[in-house]
């Protein structure tokens, strides 16, 4: 007479069959290095792809204002606008870019604007007003060392943190 086993004994399953369903610690801890590596990865390109953003609308803010301001100056050339001989012909401040300027040959005292709102600089702290977040630049000013004056020729970010193409926001 032989003996025969059950199936469900133990003993009648194959060597290399496990006896439980789960996963072993090795395992588990792979899984969880491959999911860490992953999420550093994703973290590290979400955080490029909100530095960029805020580089385009930097870009994008410079090239608003510089408009705005080279457009004043068109207007100050064609004697739309009115300015003593010694001027530039350059804006006095950011603010009269939004504001308007009278237009001079207009009996009615109509205004030109040049910016509907004056874009803020998305590199600097949230909580100064827009006119404040810029760095402001004077004819009379030379590139290398822009200083404030008499009028506005050029703007700037404050900020002192590096772009990623390695130049300082300042220098844009």
């Amino acid at each position: 007479m032989t003996l025969r086993l059950a199936r469900s004994h133990p003993a009648a399953r194959s060597p290399g069959r496990r006896l439980g369903a789960g996963f072993s610690l090795i395992e588990l801890l792979i899984t969880v290095a491959i999911v860490a590596t992953l999420a550093g990865g994703a973290t590290t390109l979400a955080q490029l792809a909100a530095r960029r953003s805020q580089e385009q609308d930097l870009r994008s803010a410079l090239r608003q204002i510089r408009e705005g301001i080279d457009a004043y100056k068109q207007a100050a050339d064609a004697n739309l606008v009115k300015k003593a001989a010694d001027e530039s012909g350059y804006p006095a401040s950011l603010a009269m870019l939004v504001e308007g300027v009278a237009q001079a040959n207009d009996p009615k005292g109509r205004k030109i604007y040049f910016l509907r709102r004056l874009p803020r600089d998305p590199m600097a702290d949230p909580a100064l007003a827009a006119d404040a977040t810029w760095g402001l630049r004077s004819y009379e000013s030379g590139p290398d060392n822009p200083q404030p004056g008499r009028d506005v020729f050029d703007v700037h970010s404050l900020s002192e943190r590096i772009g990623l193409d390695g130049r300082p926001y300042s220098q844009w």
